[in-house]
């Protein structure tokens, strides 16, 4: 599944910024994500826990090709924390948007479409989880931006599609716990076209 990942990665994205290149342009981005994955099963107790919100980051390159009518590939390396009571689940994933995008007024455009994703690495209580269902999954983004000249800055929502979930060993050996690695972010980012 990791080399299909990066092989439709590969396909998209090297056609797209060659293209952007005499396009648009290629461009670096980076930011902030408000995040929380989704809903931890306790196994000994039945009970759910919402998790609260954290603050994360994300930097990558885009390419964007078209002017007032626009298609936005990007590449995205994101680190997420959720924290459920007194545990923390940590992930690094690499993100793959795929956005279109309009300009509606002025600098003002509104943009949304697919995102793929590529779990990394994960982390609950400060143990790493390996049983997750898929390493890979599909989410969606929407959002709205604001472009002056090469300068832009984007606020957009990011939801998981895919059920992906982590089962893992309790702590005192009683049961597997389950907990819901799909995002759910509002993120904030600047982005600079080269």
């Amino acid at each position: 599944m990791r080399n299909l990942f990066f092989i439709l990665l590969v396909a998209i994205i090297t056609p797209s910024i060659s293209i952007a290149q005499t396009a648009q342009g290629i461009g670096f981005k980076a930011g902030l994500n408000y995040n929380g994955n989704g809903k931890y099963f306790e196994s000994i107790s039945n009970n759910s826990q919402n998790p609260d919100r954290n603050v994360g980051y994300h930097f990558g390159l885009f390419g964007k090709i078209g002017k007032d009518l626009y298609f936005k590939p990007e590449v995205v390396y994101t680190s997420t924390k959720s924290d459920y009571d007194n545990d923390s689940f940590k992930m690094q994933k690499i993100d793959a948007p795929l956005l279109v995008g309009i300009k509606v007024l002025g600098p003002i455009s509104v943009f949304g479409g697919p995102s793929l994703q590529y779990i990394l690495d994960t982390e609950f209580d400060g143990v790493s989880i390996n049983d997750i269902e898929s390493e890979f999954s599909l989410g969606l983004n929407f959002g709205v931006g604001l472009n002056f000249n090469k300068l832009g800055i984007d606020l957009r929502y990011e939801r998981g599609f895919s059920d992906n979930e982590a089962t893992f060993l309790e702590n005192n050996g009683i049961g597997n716990s389950r907990l819901d690695t799909r995002p759910d972010q509002l993120i904030l980012s600047l982005s600079l076209i080269l």
